[in-house]
């Protein structure tokens, strides 16, 4: 525009117009640009585009096949995905828009932000075992590969970040806590039923989370059994609840269902001595069980706590017992000093309190950090009471026995699944 305007100033002057020509020639030399500045403005144009194509910001980092990104880094936020949020019952609602209570969680986020993350990594990690588990892997195979995907996934920090206890992955009629020793050859078969147990955590803030694999149709029913008998518990659960409730719910759920084993039928029962419990910091079992049958504890749950709520479906007697070559072990939680003789004792359990204090390992984790000739030394840390063995648990050998397990918090305003995925 103001090139315009100084056109019609030089247009208008009387003694100037011997000079109009070339003045005009000159202005019309440069009213013939627009064209050009137009060319111009988009050539200028092209190339901030490029510029800005190349300061565009990437995306989020996705996962690799197979995993091996940490999940801090697939959230640089720092904060990780909230599970299932589930409502208290009626009487508990009124919590839902308590500004008190909505302050405690503030005041916890903290703790809840490790628990979370240490649940999106049993997420990944049972996502990609899923896809690659299949009839005729070696059992150690198999384990190992999921624990070094934790290690991975979870940026294993000695005691502050890594896998909370050994991979169970117990087969057909034993129940729990059975994984292969070193040196083990058992091979995964199509007709075999498989609980994997696994879990994480971090800052002591443990998942504790399973599901169950089989590949032969013929067992769906015994797996769709415990998995709703779960969901089940879970949805009976809350503060102020009674134990004994949330069993009398499950068993009535889990025994509503029969399976057809080739050609013989069977009632699913829950198994009445294993049980779901509470989970302390570096507590795999915090002191209160979740029974699985009618008849349990009077005692409420609280505000606060976290729970694996767990359910055990089988086709044998329901009532699993010890046996079988022991390969889990813990560190006694409220043990103190205590004398031992041995000198090999003595530095095993150095060994174990650095590093696993009181989370639960197995014999392959020892050979794994270098431990050799220690069996004896284990025996008497063990008879001491200082360590805890815990041989696998089995009903009637030739039953077949299937596991769903899920970590909830109970928070101040609402019930939290730490652990629900997409997958259950």
């Amino acid at each position: 525009m103001a090139e315009e305007n100084s056109h019609s100033d030089i247009l208008s002057e009387e003694n100037g117009a011997k000079e109009v020509p070339s003045l005009v020639e000159g202005v019309a030399e440069i009213s013939l640009s627009p064209q050009k500045e137009e060319d111009d403005g988009k050539e200028v144009t092209k190339k901030k585009k490029k510029k800005s194509k190349s300061k565009k910001k990437k995306g989020p980092i996705e996962q690799t096949d197979p995993p091996s990104i940490p999940v801090l880094d697939l959230f640089p936020s720092g904060d990780f995905p909230e599970g299932e949020i589930q409502q208290y019952k009626d009487d508990n609602l009124w919590r839902t828009t308590s500004e008190e209570k909505r302050e405690l969680e503030r005041l916890e986020k903290p703790i809840y932000n490790s628990v979370r993350r240490a649940a999106e990594v049993h997420r990944q990690v049972r996502k990609y075992m899923k896809s690659i588990i299949k009839p005729g892997m070696l059992m150690t195979d198999m384990c190992e590969t999921l624990e070094n995907t934790v290690r991975k996934l979870i940026s294993e920090d000695g005691l502050q970040a890594g896998i909370a206890f050994p991979t169970g992955c117990s087969l057909n009629w034993v129940a729990a806590h059975w994984t292969p020793n070193s040196g083990d050859k058992t091979v995964l078969q199509y007709d075999d039923v498989m609980k994997l147990d696994f879990g994480t955590h971090v800052d002591g803030h443990i998942v504790d989370c399973a599901f169950t694999v089989a590949f032969n149709p013929m067992f769906d029913p015994l797996l769709e059994a415990s998995r709703e008998a779960t969901y089940t518990g879970i949805k009976e659960a809350g503060i102020d609840v009674r134990l004994c409730d949330i069993g009398a719910a499950i068993q009535e759920v889990m025994e509503s269902y029969e399976v057809e084993i080739n050609g013989k039928m069977y009632q699913v029962k829950s198994i009445r001595n294993l049980n779901g419990h509470s989970i302390g910091s570096y507590q795999i079992h915090a002191g209160k069980s979740v029974p699985i049958v009618k008849g349990g504890e009077q005692t409420k749950m609280e505000e606060g706590e976290f729970y694996a709520i767990e359910t055990f479906g089988s086709t044998g007697k329901g009532y699993v017992r010890e046996d079988l070559e022991c390969s889990h072990y813990m560190k006694n939680f409220d043990v103190g000093h205590m004398p031992l003789r041995l000198p090999r004792a003595k530095q095993l359990l150095a060994t174990i309190n650095k590093n696993f204090s009181t989370l639960a390992f197995c014999r392959r984790y020892l050979d794994r950090i270098g431990e050799t000739k220690y069996l004896m030394a284990l025996k008497n840390l063990c008879d001491a009471g200082i360590v805890q063995p815990y041989p696998p648990l089995c009903d009637v050998k030739g039953s077949y026995v299937s596991q769903f397990e899920h970590t909830i918090l109970l928070r101040p305003t609402c019930k939290e699944v730490i652990s629900k995925g997409d997958d259950y």
